[in-house]
């Protein structure tokens, strides 16, 4: 988790701003759950504090996060309107890196995990801010409180509510990175055993399996709920993909996940959720939109390729 620092007062210039981009990434995208709007809120930023004169500036730091948070809930309204006219589950667009170990960068993105995120996306814009602001980047109550234009009073209350919200929907029960490995093994192993039992196995009783796949038509436009519809979809896929779809390891938003490539470009990304040693959700993203950002090198000795 990213601690709060003040920063000295320094000049209005580009390099400025550049040491806060990747900073000012993450807090974006914790907002919007979009790589691209997050990308398009940092830029927005950036034009704004180009206009700024370094000599009203004290903290930039703190004055680069209040543009962006508030660039931020003007996005999420839009947003919202535009996710109910989505085509099935909306997902957020995933941070995908690839190796068998998470570095640094790659933790910063542990506390925007899926499965955060899918519950982040059912609160208002103003809740989702304060959380993400006082979770993922431990920002004082006092600070959090200029960011979105209330007392810091209100802001401890609606960091409160949404904790307990978001804690009553099982999130803070969430497995740590490592049981996610090891299952994840288990799970790819079931599925290009194509074994039904196996599979079976690794997924809870009442797991649910949510597919984002756009206007994607062989995506599944509904989630599918229970052990065993989920196990029959999941072998249905592999059996319909066969050698074509090639699979490999990746951290997705910090936790271990599968990067899927077929004809060399990224078919899916797939993040979960470990409950009590077992998958509770699975989350795949599908649609090419959400997808773009992603690097779609060829695949290496490290890919798993079912059979």
């Amino acid at each position: 988790m990213e601690r709060y620092r003040p920063t000295v007062p320094v000049p209005n210039t580009a390099s400025t701003f550049e040491a806060h981009r990747d900073r000012l990434l993450r807090l974006a995208y914790g907002m919007l759950g979009e790589v691209s709007r997050a990308e398009d809120v940092v830029q927005d930023a950036y034009l704004r504090w180009d206009d700024v004169d370094p000599e009203t500036v004290d903290d930039p730091d703190a004055y680069l996060s209040t543009i962006v948070t508030r660039l931020c809930l003007d996005e999420l309204t839009s947003a919202r309107a535009e996710r109910e006219e989505y085509t099935g589950p909306w997902l957020p667009e995933p941070v995908v890196a690839e190796g068998a170990r998470p570095d640094a960068e790659i933790e910063e993105t542990s506390e925007l995990s899926m499965a955060l995120l899918v519950l982040l996306d059912e609160l208002r814009p103003i809740e989702r801010a304060v959380y993400v602001l006082r979770k993922a980047f431990d920002r004082p109550y006092a600070e959090i409180a200029r960011h979105v234009d209330r007392t810091e009073a209100h802001c401890r209350k609606i960091a409160q509510r949404t904790r307990t919200r978001i804690d009553a929907n099982g999130n803070s029960i969430d497995a740590p990175p490592a049981a996610h490995a090891e299952l994840l093994t288990q799970f790819v192993d079931a599925l290009e055993a194509r074994d039904p039992e196996a599979l079976t196995e690794v997924l809870a009783e009442d797991v649910t399996h949510l597919t984002d796949g756009g206007e994607v038509k062989e995506a599944a436009k509904r989630p599918i709920e229970g052990a065993e519809r989920v196990q029959r979809f999941l072998l249905s896929i592999s059996e319909k993909t066969g050698d074509d779809l090639r699979v490999r390891p990746a951290y997705v938003n910090g936790r271990p996940g599968l990067l899927a490539v077929q004809d060399d470009r990224v078919h899916s990304v797939w993040g979960l959720r470990v409950v009590n040693g077992q998958i509770q959700e699975l989350y795949c993203v599908r649609n090419p939109e959400k997808l773009r950002h992603l690097d779609r090198s060829p695949i290496d000795e490290r890919d798993r390729t079912p059979h």
